[in-house]
């Protein structure tokens, strides 16, 4: 494995994968003789940070933290300020996940789910399928860069699959670039009966040759062209074919493996042709709400909505992100009283 260094007028010196596993952290790196880049994202005491806010059931658990490893792959590549947002709206037990990340490593999420829909999947005692949890319905990703930009989104179709197809779609469809995305989620039971902690793992690969012409992105399907219509074939480049092939060799469990440092896990994938490590970037679970947040939104209601939301003369906001509560006096929300028109 061979370390990145700041400056790109030298060559990088090689060195041996570092041993020691840390967590909440990404992981960036190139393959230069395959021309991917990726990342690889080791979640711990951030993701249960997360879903320490909310009593979900461990199905629950595992969805999320799978939802929260993506959007933090993902969120992570923005070099600039701004929130990276997926969010799902499903018909399945799960029908919502949101997941906020706020460059450069703050996250938070939340799940909306059907206790007894759920409850019912985990007496059935079947393995974990996380396009069971979603069903059917969309899922979107936002980059929101401030009122000064216009905010991007791409959404694709949740047909029950899972995450992981979804990435690929999103990939395929909105950046037709060729990516490859691993997710995984475990729950480590400690001795004792001490309460359990939670552990997820991601890797992103990405194809981007320098020369022109090695991406061939796949026709549009023909949709009602007349039966027999010929769909030319693409034949995929030979390195991204073995780069696919090395990331089918990635267990679920080298992923979450609290032994295994991510360096060493890319050196497992691809010492053969070479990776060069970069500086890792931090995760965080942190909410961005507060109490002048909470107002400005309230702000944005009718005078007749936020008159909905008195009771007992006050007004209380819950983040469904956190679970913090905060408490405003009906005439911080609503004003004064409108004065009575004059009778004519």
């Amino acid at each position: 494995m061979t370390s990145h260094t700041q400056s790109h007028s030298r060559s990088p010196e090689s060195r041996s994968p570092a041993a020691e596993a840390v967590d909440d952290r990404v992981t960036p790196f190139h393959v230069d003789g395959l021309d991917v880049r990726g990342r690889v994202v080791r979640l711990g005491t951030s993701l249960d940070a997360v879903l320490a806010h909310h009593n979900y059931p461990a199905p629950v658990k595992r969805l999320l933290g799978e939802a929260v490893a993506l959007t933090v792959l993902l969120g992570s590549t923005l070099k600039i300020a701004g929130r990276f947002i997926l969010q799902t709206r499903t018909d399945g037990p799960v029908d919502l996940l949101v997941v906020d990340f706020t460059a450069p490593q703050d996250v938070r999420a939340y799940a909306r789910f059907d206790a007894e829909k759920v409850a019912a999947i985990e007496a059935a005692g079947t393995a974990f399928d996380s396009g069971a949890l979603l069903g059917h319905g969309h899922l979107a990703m936002t980059i929101d860069q401030g009122l000064s930009v216009n905010r991007y989104q791409g959404v694709v179709a949740l047909e029950g699959g899972g995450l992981e197809a979804a990435a690929h779609q999103y990939f395929a469809q909105s950046e037709q670039i060729p990516t490859r995305v691993r997710l995984a989620v475990a729950e480590e039971v400690r001795p004792g009966g001490a309460a359990s902690s939670w552990r997820a793992g991601g890797l992103m690969v990405q194809f981007l040759p320098t020369e022109g012409g090695r991406i061939r992105p796949a026709d549009l399907h023909p949709g009602d062209a007349p039966e027999g219509t010929e769909i030319p074939e693409v034949v995929e480049d030979d390195a991204w074919v073995e780069v696919q092939s090395l990331v089918g060799t990635l267990e679920d469990v080298e992923l979450v493996d609290a032994d295994l440092s991510s360096e060493r896990l890319l050196f497992r994938l691809f010492h053969e042709r070479g990776v060069r490590v970069f500086e890792t970037e931090g995760v965080v679970a942190k909410c961005s709400c507060s109490r002048e947040r909470v107002m400005n939104v309230l702000a944005g209601f009718s005078r007749e909505e936020r008159e909905s939301l008195v009771e007992d003369g006050k007004v209380t906001v819950t983040c469904e992100f956190c679970g913090r509560s905060y408490g405003f006096k009906a005439e911080e929300v609503v004003g004064p009283e409108e004065p009575d028109s004059p009778v004519q």
